[in-house]
């Protein structure tokens, strides 16, 4: 194992270790949480030690809460009784065994299972100046010592807790060998007796994060006018579903592209490549959930399945391309009296799915 993950509590009673902090959605299932709590029984008083598994739904700071203003909505929480030993035996995985190796006796080993119905983690990029916890979904894995289970039905004392923040994250479903989306529109404009007919289309129905998206545009121009540029502009829709109906739309990406003269046609291959890097200060931008000292990405599409509740689902994410152009009327007026075509496609970004370790082979 490459890297352990280990959080003390200040008391210095709980170890809470993982093996790692990105757990896969599968669509079928979900990778399991295994871990290890070390424990010193020593400064217990005769109280119990639990881990607990929460999604919540945060839409404001935390150090609001001391006034009486509750920013965070649990959507999913799991509770599990370590010590004294309350019957959680997991079958031991390589994982625990690995991390009982640090633990010795007084490492308690838990398995949590994930609901596959629950949303994939998100945050939404604060301000330059915001500080305190970020708006998103996350995951939180937590031992603290206790007499109930539930926290919430007593107040718990922080140095009596440890814990950490993992991330669920979803990859792109294998290529299907489906063509991408395609668009068209042909539009008519006052003193012309001839139209511009607009195409674009996709390559392919799912793009990784990162790489350059190849937009197809074909442009047939029977009428006198130019096309004074052509501008390609990627948004990023982020539906807030679980406590209001919020949406918010936001360019990432606007990039021009060239003209076209009266009477001629275009036919290109325009390539833009969507990054968080160009888009650090936009406040409300939907990331990939991410953890402490650790980079992210502007946020996968969310995927619905059949039956699937959106409002547990917290926010849904979606893309689109737009594709316009800007067509100059021409005469003294020139772009004063521009109008626009435009066609709109759908957009899906996701991370590739990691290919396995080869196997080996006994000689």
């Amino acid at each position: 194992m490459a890297k352990l993950y280990k959080k003390i509590s200040r008391n210095g009673t709980l170890t809470l270790y993982l093996g790692k902090r990105n757990y896969v959605d599968h669509v079928q299932n979900v990778d399991p949480i295994e871990g290890v709590v070390k424990i010193d029984p020593a400064d217990l008083a005769g109280r119990k030690v639990f881990v607990q598994l929460a999604c919540a739904f945060h839409y404001g700071r935390e150090d609001l809460d001391v006034i009486g203003l509750s920013f965070r909505k649990d959507i999913w929480v799991k509770h599990i009784q370590l010590y004294p030993d309350a019957g959680h035996k997991p079958t031991l995985t390589p994982m625990h065994v690995c991390l009982l190796k640090k633990t010795g006796e007084q490492g308690h080993a838990f398995t949590f299972d994930i609901a596959t119905n629950l949303p994939c983690s998100v945050t939404l990029q604060p301000g330059p100046d915001n500080a305190g916890k970020a708006c998103g979904v996350d995951f939180e894995v937590k031992t603290y010592i206790a007499t109930e289970a539930d926290p919430e039905k007593e107040k718990l004392d922080k140095k009596d807790t440890a814990r950490m923040i993992v991330r669920k994250i979803q990859f792109a479903p294998d290529v299907t060998g489906a063509p991408g989306p395609k668009a068209d529109i042909c539009k008519s404009f006052m003193m012309s007796d001839k139209p511009i007919h607009l195409e674009a289309s996709l390559e392919k129905e799912i793009y990784y994060h990162g790489d350059p998206i190849n937009v197809n545009v074909k442009v047939k121009n029977e009428t006198a006018k130019t096309v004074k540029k052509i501008t390609i502009t990627v948004e990023q829709t982020t539906d807030v579903v679980l406590y209001s109906a919020d949406k918010y739309t936001k360019t990432i990406l606007s990039q021009d592209f060239g003209t076209i003269d009266a009477n001629s046609t275009f036919d290109k291959s325009l390539a833009i490549t969507p990054l968080l890097a160009d888009n650090k200060e936009k406040r409300g931008l939907a990331l990939d959930g991410r953890l402490k000292d650790e980079d992210t990405n502007l946020a996968s599409n969310t995927m619905i399945r059949a039956g699937m509740d959106k409002e547990v689902l917290g926010i849904l994410v979606s893309y689109k391309i737009k594709v316009n152009l800007m067509v100059s009327s021409g005469g003294l007026l020139g772009g004063l009296t521009a109008s626009d075509v435009q066609v709109e496609l759908p957009l899906i970004l996701m991370h590739p799915k990691p290919q396995e370790p080869p196997q080996s082979r006994d000689p």
